[in-house]
């Protein structure tokens, strides 16, 4: 297993929801599909947004995060749908 960091920015200056970090792993959940090989999602709260760590079924890091992209790809409306992007690799 590996682990890839995503890291999200917020979009508005205005207060962030405290429960934002589990909608968007909810978010993340309703998209995955088994070959992307998602495990385990944890979210963590940052000063600009948040970090998720990303438990991937995969034999290296390279192909962990490659298989990760078309996940945040099809993800990435509902996610700016809660005032965040996702902060380019």
């Amino acid at each position: 297993m590996r682990v890839v960091l995503a890291s999200l920015t917020t979009t508005s200056a205005g207060p962030r929801d405290a429960g934002t970090p589990a909608v968007v792993t909810d978010l993340l959940w309703a998209h995955a599909r088994p070959e992307d090989g998602l495990e385990h999602v944890t979210p963590r709260a940052t000063g600009s947004g948040i970090d998720l760590y990303l438990f991937v079924r995969a034999e290296a890091d390279g192909s962990a995060v490659t298989q990760m992209r078309p996940l945040l790809e099809r993800a990435r409306a509902c996610i700016a749908a809660q005032g965040y992007v996702l902060v380019a690799d």
